[in-house]
């Protein structure tokens, strides 16, 4: 086993915000303003109404976390933002892809898929529509490995993650 920690180029923010309008510009806005390179953004509500829940993956070599943090907390609509560390936390995302299938083919993509732990959302003529959920890593690797069929259209959710849970709770 080796002493040497995993470099990471990127961090995930979580950041709770007041779910009210304007409040996603106004922090792409901090962004875009700062310079900071946002490599992923994933919004959706939490299970209160009154707030939304942003999955900021920022990259470190374009910002020091702590200036992103800072300039982040000065927002008004801001109510809570955590660090997720890779390391312990668990990170997901969705990928929807159309890939060329010629009939001949298609027992392969789908060997594929299974071995991904994907699934086939739609079979056309000559296409096929896959859908695959996992870690970001797992994403790319399959992406890349549909490239040589030909990707017709690709739409990635971005990350969302959660922190992971303590040992036996």
């Amino acid at each position: 086993m080796s002493d040497i920690a995993p470099v990471y180029h990127y961090r995930t923010l979580v950041v709770t915000v007041e779910n009210k309008s304007g409040v996603l510009a106004r922090v792409a806005g901090l962004f875009a303003r700062r310079g900071f390179n946002i490599e992923s953004l994933a919004v959706a509500p939490t299970d209160n109404e009154n707030f939304s829940r942003l999955t900021i993956v920022v990259e470190l070599a374009s910002s020091p976390l702590e200036q992103v943090i800072k300039q982040l907390d000065k927002l008004i609509n801001v109510v809570e933002i955590r660090e997720l560390h890779p390391d312990h936390s668990v990170e997901r995302e969705l990928m929807i892809v159309t890939v060329e299938a010629e009939p001949d083919r298609r027992d392969e993509l789908v060997e594929h898929l299974d071995r991904a732990g994907g699934k086939v959302l739609s079979v056309g003529v000559d296409r096929m529509m896959l859908s695959l959920v996992g870690p970001p890593a797992r994403i790319d690797e399959f992406e890349d490995l549909l490239r040589p069929h030909g990707i017709v259209e690709l739409q990635r959710t971005g990350r969302v993650a959660l922190a992971a849970l303590d040992e036996g709770g």
